[in-house]
């Protein structure tokens, strides 16, 4: 069996048994290089060498941990936690509740959404603004599962369809530049067009965790709020300016330097050097933001090896070739299992902007040979691509979401964030990415 296959699936399952994602990367990489014909040395060579691929990720998530501590011991996100308390009142079952419910699951959604085009910064928001919200969350007896299914969505439907910010990178910059390259005649029209069928396989997949799979009530346990119900927190005008001040130095740091990692600190120096953050706790808070973040920057680096291993086997392109001899000349077979193979290698490697350029050599000749128009090619690749960017354990796509639900140790990574999201996106996204490969 192919090397990609088996690691992905060993990879898949260790952490479905609660083996940590980290230990499992690790471990997948080492049978995934040696069932490629590589020996050990060779193995443990290209996965280290991959690991500095994922460093840059793994520090942009400690500095942004860093300045999502400061920011919520400024008293930002108490002022927003408290407001939103208050509006649901002191009687859960008030004629407000759903009112309050319904606004912060559309606030959540807006959020995830405008994070990829409007204010590019990805997942940089979720640790800011969710853990803050988690009492709130918890009190209205919302099933986390759903707001990571929301948050999920905002982050990979978005750039599937609107060719701004991420979007522009995934649809122009890399899958139209990719496939072109490939042989495909494509223009950029074409790129969003192509991609709106499989991006409704998103939505039903949304609107099923919203109003069947996640709609009766959770229960989990409801810490002491930050402030009471009734009273007012007081938090000084000065608190609040400089507070605004390191949102917006950092949202525009990272858009004009094109690095969470400058912006992140920069927004962490504001607050260290505005008065307003101790001396004596400004480095507690520094720890307790990289702890905060630590574990995704670690599966990060992880990821990274692995995807170097599983490149270095050279089985991804065996994987796809292989598929002539099984599908022959059926064309709806060959969509199906072109979907198949992208969905196993962006759960892998964890990103759906790294498996198209992996992708994209083969599919684009395959897809010709076989007949399928410039637009069902587009819509094969982009959605294999797409596939498993929700639902893989080693996707920012699932750890974003998971670090900003767990702040208070209440959500589980692969139970509450990776199988959601897997169910409720990649199955509906195959069958609608298979029949835009037909119809188009």
């Amino acid at each position: 069996m192919n090397a990609v296959v088996i690691a992905v699936c060993l990879m898949l399952f260790l952490s479905f048994i609660r083996i940590n994602v980290v230990v499992a990367l690790t471990i997948s990489a080492v049978v995934a290089g040696l069932v490629g014909g590589l020996d050990i040395h060779q193995t443990i060579a290209a996965f280290n060498d991959g690991l500095g691929g994922g460093a840059q990720i793994a520090l942009s998530y400690a500095l942004l941990g860093a300045f999502a501590a400061a920011l919520s011991h400024s008293g930002l996100t108490t002022l927003i936690s408290h407001a939103i308390i208050n509006k649901l009142g002191k009687e859960p079952n008030s004629s407000n509740t759903q009112m309050v419910r319904w606004l912060l699951l559309v606030t959540i959604l807006a959020m995830a959404v405008s994070s990829q085009n409007i204010l590019p910064i990805h997942i940089a928001f979720i640790p800011i603004l969710i853990p803050p919200l988690l009492h709130v969350i918890s009190k209205l007896n919302i099933d986390r599962r759903l707001i990571a299914c929301i948050l999920t969505f905002g982050l990979v439907t978005t750039y599937m369809i609107l060719p701004i910010g991420f979007g522009g990178i995934f649809l122009n910059d890399i899958l139209l530049a990719n496939l072109n390259t490939n042989g495909l005649n494509a223009v950029t029209t074409q790129i969003p067009q192509a991609m709106l069928l499989p991006a409704l396989g998103m939505v039903c997949g949304l609107l099923t965790a919203v109003f069947i799979s996640y709609r009766k009530p959770r229960e989990y346990m409801i810490e002491q709020p930050v402030v009471s119900d009734t009273e007012t927190p007081v938090i000084s005008r000065k608190s609040i300016i400089i507070s605004i001040s390191a949102i917006v130095v950092t949202l525009i740091v990272q858009l004009q330097t094109d690095s969470m990692i400058f912006g992140a600190l920069s927004g962490f120096i504001i607050f260290r050097f505005s008065g307003i953050i101790k001396q004596d706790i400004s480095k507690d808070l520094f720890n307790q933001g990289v702890h905060m973040m630590a574990n995704i920057g670690f599966i990060m680096i992880a990821a990274a090896g692995f995807a170097a291993v599983v490149k270095s086997t050279g089985e991804v392109g065996t994987l796809v070739t292989s598929l002539g001899d099984i599908i022959g000349d059926n064309k709806a077979l060959a969509a199906l299992l072109m979907l198949i193979v992208g969905l196993l290698i962006t759960m892998g490697i964890g990103s759906s902007f790294s498996t198209i350029p992996i992708i994209a050599t083969i599919y684009v000749p395959l897809a010709l040979s076989f007949g399928f128009s410039v637009a069902a090619t587009i819509a094969l690749v982009g959605t294999a691509a797409a596939l498993g960017d929700a639902g893989s354990p080693a996707s920012d796509s699932t750890l974003g979401p998971t670090a900003g639900l767990n702040a208070d140790g209440q959500h589980d990574h692969i139970r509450d964030s990776v199988i959601p999201t897997f169910v409720h996106y990649n199955i509906p996204l195959l069958v609608f990415g298979w029949i835009a490969a037909m119809v188009l």
